[in-house]
């Protein structure tokens, strides 16, 4: 494999999760005294997770209780407006309520991050991940002691051997390749439905920069080699436990081989080929929650949404 080149930053607008506009007030989870005095203020409110799913209004919104009207469970720290003030947001990791109350729905982040304003995307992607990662990891991974929620639900503790445990993320490179033309590449893994198609993506090895990850995954999955790996922008996708690394690439030829276990067919398309084809139905974009459809539709120049939205009309 070659040397990757260094890593080139581009300017861009965020993808719908990296929008988070809530101050995280990490200095405030080791503070007992603040969390429970925001706890049990009248403004704080609670988002109750369960299997990464929320309740969400018909105006897509989050359903927030006040705090003091939240079921019990483990209770999560998720942020403050003002840190110096002892008011936050909190998840509790309870059962939904089966059948929902009138005017909200029960909603995985992945169905509804396009749609929540920037506040609660972000809060809803913490919430979700946090919750998530306590489900699957309720024993040390040391000695199999039963371990507990500390830091305000960012670390699980082991009483048996004092061993501490931080939550999971897995980086994935995701990559809009394009060639000399300007044309960019999709493909469809083979447990897709036959129209669907997206960008190249795949999981960053141990010990692999991100920018060989990005040659190495084009290479594996559609037998192209590219060069030029230029960062755009990150974004949560805790669906558990990933974060998504958006890079584009040039490809340095453009004939196609796909390996036919992870990718079984890939397409180059120019603007007007995808336009027609979206237009048309012959393919389906991912969702415009992902950080794939913002690559797509940052290299087609914006508008996908509305193109996508009267395909399906």
């Amino acid at each position: 494999m070659r040397p990757a080149p260094a890593v080139e930053v581009v300017s861009t607008p965020l993808p719908p999760f990296a929008r988070a506009s809530m101050d995280r007030a990490a200095h405030r989870r080791g503070d007992p005294a603040w969390l429970d005095a925001a706890w049990a203020h009248p403004q704080s409110r609670a988002l109750v997770v369960e299997g990464g799913r929320a309740l969400v209004t018909d105006a897509d919104e989050l359903a927030w209780l006040p705090s003091g009207s939240a079921p019990p469970g483990e209770r999560y720290f998720l942020g403050a407006p003002d840190p110096a003030q002892p008011v936050g947001y909190f998840a509790v990791a309870a059962p939904l309520p089966d059948p929902p109350p009138d005017g909200v729905r029960v909603v995985s982040l992945r169905e509804v991050g396009g749609q929540l304003g920037d506040t609660d995307a972000g809060l809803f992607a913490h919430a979700a991940a946090l919750e998530q990662w306590h489900a699957r990891h309720p024993r040390c991974s040391m000695c199999g002691a039963q371990t507990e929620v500390a830091l305000a639900g960012h670390v699980r503790h082991c009483p048996a051997d004092g061993s501490e445990h931080h939550p999971r993320t897995d980086p994935a490179v995701i990559m809009l390749v394009t060639d000399d033309a300007d044309r960019c590449l999709l493909g469809r893994q083979p447990s897709w439905p036959p129209t669907r198609m997206s960008t190249l993506a795949g999981y960053v090895e141990a010990g692999e920069t991100l920018e060989n990850a990005v040659i190495r995954e084009v290479a594996e999955e559609v037998g192209i080699m590219v060069e030029h790996p230029r960062y755009v922008a990150s974004q949560p996708w805790p669906f558990p436990s990933s974060l998504m690394l958006a890079f584009t690439a040039r490809a340095t030829a453009t004939e196609v081989c796909v390996d036919g276990v992870e990718i079984e067919e890939a397409k180059w398309f120019s603007r007007d080929e995808l336009r027609h084809a979206v237009a048309g139905g012959v393919i389906r974009l991912p969702m415009a929650a992902s950080v794939a459809f913002f690559l797509i539709d940052r290299w087609f120049g914006g508008g996908l949404a509305d193109l996508v939205g009267g395909a399906k009309r």
